[in-house]
């Protein structure tokens, strides 16, 4: 049921061969549904002036983009990405990495996050004789990206292959580590920045990923 790491396989090169970004062969109106869900997620945060669970939801949903790009730019130079989404599991491949259910699920991630945390986002755990402990801030992110990390490992497990990992060096242990833990020390720490900082993180990180898809599309490259 579960996978830890891909297996450099004839077999997992092929299924990411076949994969059709951007195709609307499998497209359905469950696309129109799930965008209606994130709409009306953000939209009623807004409405109750819950600004810092957009900012955290942005902050994720940035992150998950240049990493996303990211991948797809090592697989079109080195042959494959670190991890691909199969035609049969999704209705929409937006990159070679991410379909429309994904990317999705991932725009609230942020925001359950950091209603994840409690109250005092000061508070720190184990903090005794002396000891400062660890944020809760950071004791979240690591937790949540553990659960991601765990879901990731079951979808890789599917028989409809809904994660492909083609390298032996890729899996469990380097999505939690190099993935997860950045995308939710994002959603949990950037809500919480000086204004000028968190306005200046969010413009940054969203006009690269602007500007990496406008110019890296048209080309072929993702």
């Amino acid at each position: 049921m579960f996978k830890f790491w891909g297996d450099g396989s004839e077999a997992a090169k092929a299924l990411v061969d076949q994969i059709e970004v951007r195709s609307t062969a499998n497209f359905n109106w469950t696309f129109i549904f799930i965008l209606a869900v994130v709409f009306y997620v953000y939209w009623t945060e807004i409405h109750k002036k819950n600004y810092e669970m957009i900012y955290a939801g942005l902050a994720l949903y940035g992150v998950h983009w240049l990493y996303e790009i990211a991948n797809a730019v090592i697989g079109h130079f080195s042959g494959y990405p670190l991890w691909s989404v199969s035609n049969a599991s999704t209705t929409f491949i937006l990159l070679i990495g991410v379909c429309w259910e994904l990317s999705m699920m991932f725009s609230l991630a942020g925001i359950i996050s950091f209603k994840m945390l409690p109250e005092d986002r000061n508070k720190r755990y184990f903090a005794k004789n002396g000891r400062k402990g660890i944020s809760c801030k950071l004791l979240g992110a690591l937790e949540m990206a553990l659960l991601f990390a765990l879901v990731e490992s079951f979808l890789a497990g599917t028989s409809n292959h809904s994660f492909i990992w083609v390298y032996p060096w890729w899996g469990v242990l380097p999505v939690f580590i190099t993935t997860y833990i950045p995308f939710f020390l994002a959603s949990n720490y950037v809500p919480d920045m000086a204004q000028k900082k968190r306005k200046s993180f969010l413009i940054t990180e969203w006009t690269l990923v602007a500007l990496l898809l406008i110019i890296l599309i048209p080309l072929g490259i993702i």
